[in-house]
């Protein structure tokens, strides 16, 4: 159809679909569940702002697709919290965890969060991660394969505590 057919307040349809959401249970920390709120506040204002703009129609479904993705992550999110008096025993979610990789001695140290809140660059690893999933349920002195596509790496845990909420 030629655009001398169109009105210029027509709005394109919304053909991008809705966002993927994830498979598995939205764990979450305290933390990660207070910026999935901030997100999905800020995404209510930043809409809000465009609401009646026809030029931003674009970025007015993105979005309406974006608070629809964040609240559907917040109406299926489980809040884990540990009491940050009492000293885990086992890595699990919401635990921070000290490897010593057997082979080279190099030391990292990891929080196990929700898939939201993962950022491996600053030391916050998705509870679905490969490495997550090794070390969960382990004991300090515990060493653990670590599969990866390189091969796999032993690591041992040397110590568990609590993240930061």
């Amino acid at each position: 159809m030629s655009r001398a057919f169109v009105k210029e307040t027509d709005t394109p349809p919304d053909t991008a679909g809705d966002l993927p959401l994830s498979p598995h249970p939205n764990y979450v920390t305290p933390r990660g569940l207070r910026l999935l709120r901030e997100r999905f506040d800020a995404a209510e204002r930043r809409l809000a702002l465009v609401a009646d703009a026809p030029i931003h129609a674009g970025e007015r479904s993105s979005l309406q697709r974006e608070l629809r993705w964040l609240q559907a992550r917040l109406l299926a999110a489980i809040e884990v919290a540990h009491d940050p008096d009492h000293r885990p025993e086992r890595v699990a979610f919401g635990t921070s965890v000290d490897l010593v990789e057997v082979e080279s001695g190099a030391e990292h140290r990891y929080q196990i969060v929700g898939e939201d809140e993962a950022d491996p660059a600053r030391g916050r690893l998705s509870w679905v991660a490969p490495l997550a999933r090794a070390v969960n349920g382990a004991q300090r002195g515990d060493i653990v394969s670590w599969p990866r596509p390189a091969g796999d790496r032993d690591v041992q845990i040397a110590d568990i505590g609590v993240t930061d909420n």
